[in-house]
C-alpha cells in the first residue's frame, strides 16, 4: 500500500506540471503513455475520482482514490493470473471480506519486513501493540509513529552495520600485525644465525665488535617487539571495546521497549482522562441549563409580582384622586 501511494503521488505530480496543485480531465491525459489505459478509460476514472462533481482533484482525492483504484486493479490482475495457472482463485469478493485482523496483520508484518526489526528485535509484540492502538484511536499519528520508526531502525542497521565493518577491519590489522610480529622473529632468527656463522670465521675482537652491534640490534629489535605487542593489546582492547557497545545496543533496544509500553499506558490513561472530562462537561452543561431554566422562572414570578404591584399602586393613585 505504500508502494502504491506513492506511485499515485508520482502520477499526480506528472499530472501537474504547472504545479497548480489540483488537475483537470485534461491534466488526467497525461497518463496515457503511464499506464495501460485509454483515454475514455481515463475520462472515466477522472470521473469517478470527481466525486463532488467540480471538474478538478486535490492531491488528497486523487492520490487516495487512485491508488484504491491501482489496489483493485492489482487484485484484479492476481487472481486473472491464479485463474489462467489452474490454480483455485478467490473471488474478489472474498478477498473484500477478508477479516480487518488478518488485514492488519499483514500490514503490521509487512512494515517490519521493511525496517528489517526481525534482524534487530527479539519481541515484536509490544510495537505492535501500540501500532494496533493507535491505528484504532489515533490513526492520524500512525504515519508519524511509522516515520519515527522508519528513522530509528536506520540509525540501529547503520550502527550495526559500522560496528560489524569495525570488527573486520580491526581482525584484519590484528592477522596483519601477528604476521609483522611473526616475520619479525623469523627476520631476526635469521640474522642472529647469519652473524654467527660470520662471527665464527673472524677474530675475537670483530667478534666482540659484531656481538656488541648485534646486541644493540637486538634491544632496538626487543623495542620494537614491544610496540607491537602494546599496540595489539590496545587492537585487542578496542575489539573488547566494540563487542561492549554491542550490549549496550541491546540495552537500547530494552530502553526503547520500556518508551514503547510507556507510550501505551500514556495513551490509555489520556483515553480515560479525556472520557472522565467528557462525562464532567455533561454533568457542567446539564447544572448550566437547570440553572438557567430557574433563573427565567425567577425572573418570570419577580416580573408578575411588579406587575400586581403595579396595578394596585395604580388603583390606590385612582382612589387617592
Amino acid at each position: 500500500e505504500l508502494t502504491v501511494l506513492g506511485r499515485a503521488h508520482e502520477f499526480f505530480q506528472i499530472c501537474d506540471q504547472e504545479g497548480k496543485g489540483f488537475i483537470t480531465q485534461q491534466d488526467m491525459q497525461r497518463l496515457y503513455p503511464e499506464l495501460p489505459l485509454s483515454l475514455e478509460e481515463l475520462e472515466k476514472v477522472f470521473i469517478t475520482l470527481d466525486a463532488d462533481g467540480n471538474g478538478s482533484l486535490t492531491p488528497k482525492e486523487f492520490t487516495t482514490g487512485f491508488s484504491q483504484f491501482l489496489l483493485g486493479q492489482m487484485a484484479l490482475n492476481n487472481e486473472m493470473t491464479q485463474q489462467s495457472d489452474g490454480e483455485t482463485a478467490c473471488p474478489l469478493k472474498c478477498k473484500e471480506t477478508t477479516s480487518d485482523d488478518e488485514d492488519e496483520e499483514f500490514q503490521f508484518s509487512n512494515l517490519m519486513d521493511q525496517l528489517g526489526a526481525k534482524n534487530i528485535l527479539d519481541d515484536e509484540s509490544d510495537m505492535k501493540q501500540l501500532w494496533l492502538q493507535l491505528r484504532k484511536d489515533k490513526p492520524h499519528l500512525l504515519p508519524s509513529f511509522e516515520e519515527l520508526l522508519v528513522r530509528i531502525f536506520s540509525q540501529l542497521q547503520e550502527a550495526d552495520n559500522e560496528k560489524n565493518k569495525m570488527e573486520c577491519a580491526l581482525k584484519k590489522k590484528i592477522a596483519a600485525h601477528d604476521e609483522e610480529i611473526q616475520h619479525l622473529y623469523e627476520e631476526m632468527e635469521q640474522q642472529i644465525k647469519k652473524e654467527k656463522e660470520q662471527f665464527l670465521l673472524k677474530d675475537t675482537e670483530r667478534f666482540q665488535s659484531y656481538s656488541q652491534d648485534l646486541e644493540c640490534k637486538l634491544v632496538s629489535k626487543e623495542q620494537e617487539l614491544e610496540q607491537l605487542v602494546q599496540k595489539h593489546e590496545r587492537l585487542e582492547q578496542q575489539c573488547t571495546e566494540l563487542l561492549s557497545g554491542k550490549e549496550e545496543t541491546k540495552v537500547e533496544n530494552t530502553k526503547l521497549k520500556l518508551t514503547n509500553q510507556e507510550l501505551l499506558k500514556d495513551l490509555e490513561r489520556t483515553s480515560h482522562e479525556l472520557n472522565l472530562a467528557q462525562q464532567q462537561l455533561q454533568l457542567l452543561q446539564e447544572e448550566a441549563s437547570r440553572l438557567h431554566e430557574e433563573k427565567e422562572m425567577e425572573v418570570y414570578r419577580v416580573t408578575e409580582t411588579l406587575q400586581r404591584e403595579k396595578s394596585g399602586l395604580l388603583k390606590q393613585l385612582d382612589f387617592l384622586r
